[in-house]
């Protein structure tokens, strides 16, 4: 059962999508296991892209994991989803209970400080489910997370915590771009667990 009431729950977008924040919905000192554990145990790789004709390798981390060994394109890059361990199925059923969806995929993303972050984007690759829920979970530093409306340019920002889940979905990946802004008065590392829904033929 969800922790929050329906009528504490907003979504935090003026128009032409959906983001709700539940806050924190796991306890700071099982938050604190979950990301010692996933810091150590997940098979965490540098992020490549190919931008413009030339490969990139980023600062930050990722790890794909699935139900099934899924492919995953994004920024020309393609990656083969790991299977489920034990805190990710976890997490995992924690989550879609709050948001009450169910997720067959997950793209985690290590950022080791400030310095490192994430430059506008929408996740609306077609190998997603189209309008299906993103479920963002926050483990470690609390980073700004930003919101910007492709026409109008109206931003939305939200400070996501230790332990706290935010959800977008509806249109909002076709209406909105998100980022993680760098700061340099970040120094502790920070996971994010983006739980989705892959289209399965």
């Amino acid at each position: 059962m969800n922790l929050f009431s329906q009528n504490e729950i907003i979504n935090h977008l003026p128009y032409d999508g959906e983001v709700y924040y539940y806050g924190n919905i796991i306890r700071p000192e099982v938050a604190d296991n979950y990301y010692e554990k996933l810091m150590h145990r997940i098979a965490w790789k540098y992020d490549e892209a190919v931008m413009f004709g030339k490969h990139i390798v980023t600062k930050r981390k990722v790890a794909w994991y699935g139900d099934e060994d899924y492919s995953y394109t994004y920024s020309n890059a393609t990656k083969q989803a790991l299977a489920w361990t034990e805190e990710l199925l976890e997490l995992k059923q924690l989550v879609e209970k709050h948001c009450d969806t169910n997720y067959n995929s997950c793209l985690l993303n290590l950022y080791h400080d400030g310095e490192e972050g994430m430059a506008w984007h929408s996740d609306d690759e077609k190998a997603l489910a189209k309008d299906s829920s993103i479920a963002s979970l926050s483990l470690g530093a609390a980073r700004k997370f930003a919101f910007k409306h492709k026409e109008s340019r109206q931003t939305i920002s939200l400070i996501l915590a230790h332990g706290s889940l935010l959800e977008m979905k509806g249109t909002t990946q076709t209406y909105w771009w998100h980022r993680l802004p760098k700061t340099k008065k970040v120094k502790r590392a920070r996971i994010n667990l983006t739980f989705r829904r892959m289209e399965v033929a």
